[in-house]
């Protein structure tokens, strides 16, 4: 239920006055929602001192500048040509551009000997300064022209005048709120108040970049230590909760462990240790498992779901996809086969008879391992014997889907697994409330993969390699960018597989996006049992997809990939035991920063100096695709720049908590606030795991 005092922040937008029918969806879509709270938090980039009037000499062509003058000629668009405002001061002339300006607009705006404040970017026309589409113009004579103006990220169909207004009417309806950061720490940092830094930033007095920076700053805290709160209080409600202490079974670990085709490494095993306490104890187990492709995640979760089993537990495993799932059932069967333990898969594939036979078994115990996508856990289907979750790819979920996943009932212990190496921080900020083991070397007989860069003008080399490999008994992968676009021509997926058809002389599968669920499986099936020996493929194919025979992996347009990304598709080779190698075939001219990421994946095949290296090129939500999944949906907090920060809040949250656990003081109020506001969905499970 939410606090009457936030009640102004939640108010429509359609509250304020000139926000019509019409208006609503522009703004609305400007703002990513249809609250105040979502306004006021359209924050500007910058703002723009208009005090500092350059004469037209003194501007600086590709810099933005606010300028004085004299109406001097309006030259009328004409045949595909711009309306053309000429203006003069003692220095010269500079020309207003506009396209498509309304007749009526402009007669009113720049009748002739009228002096006109314009501000905009300045350019450079055959020897002449100009300023196409001003964004702001004023008549100084007639209208009041404010000193310091904020700049906003702006939409078509809305001026910034009028997103200026509804801002304005946005902050006088809001509330005062209690303060919830540590008076010292407020002096410390030289940061405003909540309402003070919203207002500095919407309606500057004075032009003081210091006070705008500050300002962002303070706001970023309170969305770093209201996520911070709500895990906090999710660590809480969790540690209250009960599940099944699972006790070690030493015995069945080492059965399993001396049956190993190979050795396991010092990371595994501290890995799986600290897995193994954890699900000793009564408290639910929340704990993350990172490591780089190839690492050996798989044979950790693989020893906690025998330690489960020995207790006559059930482990359900959840798979992005439904391949991933039966693949994940192989994996598990291989290495629990000799402690007498079974795995099964349940997918949407199954037969409804098939189906209940796998329930009955997992109901009679004769099942100890069930495979299968998120809706296995989701949907109808009774687990009664649950004890151990396990996630596969957690970075597609968030902190609040976790959350919801285990809000119900006696607790199982979690265990989530991420092949995608990430910096400490964006660790923190994504994974706060789990615990994390990092596997960080490769077990020995791993192959290193070659990594080759080559111009796409050689295609066709790297296809008769291609058909090589096939000859010998191997199979490879070729990634393309899209599946049919104009632009890619032979790079697109269908145009390669044509070709590689013609050239391999041998069954080729597709696979991408735009295909049912059951055809792309069946596809990846038919790769995976042999019957084809290359598939062509978009990037469905990123993570998990495991083929030991595939040797030679080709991405097509590397250039137009993220490093990370890149690493997870080159994961798909070197599984094996013979020799694999990656191409990357890229379409030049490279830019710099494409020549970044092609040289750092020939250098390295280290998934954490990858994921650095990524973090700095790209920022943390492309990187791992999170401004899709949501799982990082900060408005103003920027991991790059405010990561000094979360350490900050997370000290910070965690000592309101401890000293208030239900945020019922004055200060803890105030702190509930600023949980409800920042990280609502959070706050939401929170209260119902509580």
């Amino acid at each position: 239920m939410r606090d009457p005092v936030l009640y102004p922040f939640y108010a429509d937008i359609d509250s304020l006055p000139g926000v019509g029918p019409k208006v609503k969806p522009v703004l609305a879509r400007l703002i990513g929602g249809e609250t105040l709270f979502d306004l006021v938090f359209h924050l500007p980039v910058n703002w723009i001192d208009r005090r500092n009037r350059a004469t037209f000499e003194d501007t600086v062509v590709g810099k933005v500048a606010t300028v004085t003058g004299i109406v001097d000629s309006v030259e009328a668009a004409r045949a595909n040509r711009p309306t053309r405002v000429r203006l003069r001061d003692e220095t010269g002339f500079l020309t207003l551009i506009y396209f498509h300006a309304n007749p009526q607009w402009l007669q009113r705006t720049f009748p002739m000997g009228a002096t006109i404040m314009a501000s905009g970017l300045i350019d450079d026309y055959k020897g002449g300064r100009q300023m196409m589409h001003p964004d702001h113009i004023a008549n100084p004579e007639k209208d009041e022209v404010p000193e310091v103006e904020p700049v906003y990220p702006m939409t078509a169909n809305l001026t910034g005048k009028a997103l200026r207004k509804f801002m304005a009417a946005a902050l006088d309806k809001l509330p005062e709120l209690g303060e919830w950061i540590d008076p010292h720490e407020l002096k410390r940092e030289q940061w405003p108040a909540f309402r003070a830094a919203l207002e500095t930033l919407h309606r500057p007095k004075e032009y003081d970049p210091e006070a705008f920076h500050r300002a962002r700053e303070r706001l970023a805290y309170d969305e770093a230590i209201a996520r911070e709160i709500a895990v906090a209080q999710a660590r809480r409600a969790r540690d209250k909760r009960k599940s099944i202490a699972i006790p070690k079974a030493i015995g069945i670990e080492r059965q399993i462990i001396e049956a190993l085709p190979f050795k396991m490494t010092r990371a595994q095993a501290a890995a799986f240790q600290d897995v193994s306490s954890d699900m000793s104890r009564s408290v639910p187990m929340r704990r993350m498992i990172q490591g780089d492709v190839g690492s050996g995640k798989t044979l950790v979760a693989a020893l906690a779901a025998a330690q489960a089993a020995a207790s006559g537990k059930l482990t359900a495993i959840m798979s992005p996809t439904e391949v991933l799932a039966r693949q994940q059932a192989e994996a598990f069967s291989r290495f629990l086969k000799p402690a007498g333990f079974r795995t099964e898969a349940l997918t949407g594939r199954d037969r409804a008879a098939t189906r209940e036979a796998i329930l009955d078994h997992v109901d009679a115990g004769a099942i100890h391992v069930l495979s299968g996508t998120q809706a296995l856990y989701q949907s109808d289907v009774e687990l009664t014997n649950l004890g151990l979750v396990i996630i596969d790819e957690q970075h597609r979920f968030g902190v609040a889907d976790r959350l919801k996943l285990t809000a119900k009932g006696i607790s199982p212990h979690m265990l989530v697994m991420s092949a995608t190496p990430i910096p400490r921080t964006l660790a923190l900020a994504i994974n706060g409330d789990l615990d994390i083991s990092i596997i960080n070397e490769k077990p020995e007989g791993r192959q290193e993969v070659v990594t080759a860069a080559l111009a796409d003008n050689r295609a066709d080399e790297v296809m008769e390699a291609v058909a090589k490999a096939v000859k010998r008994g191997e199979r490879a992968f070729w990634i393309c960018p899209t599946v049919d676009s104009e632009d890619a021509g032979d790079a697109s997926a269908e145009a390669r597989k044509a070709l590689l058809a013609q050239v391999v002389r041998a069954p080729v599968e597709i696979v991408h996006g735009r295909m049912q669920a059951q055809d792309r499986d069946l596809a990846l099936e038919r790769f995976r049992s042999g019957e084809s020996r290359v598939l062509v493929a978009t990037t469905v194919i990123e993570v998990g997809v495991d083929v030991p025979e595939a040797t030679i992996i080709v991405i097509e347009r590397a250039e137009k990939f993220g490093l990370a990304q890149l690493h997870q598709l080159r994961g798909r080779v070197g599984r094996g035991d013979k020799p694999s190698s990656c191409v990357l075939l890229y379409h030049a001219p490279l830019t710099e920063q494409a020549k970044e990421r092609i040289d750092t994946l020939r250098k390295t095949t280290d998934g954490f100096e990858i994921a650095e290296a990524d973090y700095k090129l790209r920022g943390p939500g492309d990187m791992l695709g999170l401004r899709q999944s949501g799982a990082v949906d900060f408005h103003v907090f920027d991991l790059n720049e405010h990561g000094r920060l979360l350490e900050i809040a997370r000290t910070d949250a965690k000592s309101i908590v401890a000293g208030d656990p239900g945020l019922n003081s004055n200060r803890g109020l105030a702190a509930r606030h600023v949980r409800d506001l920042f990280a609502p969905r959070i706050a939401s499970q929170v209260t119902e795991a509580d």
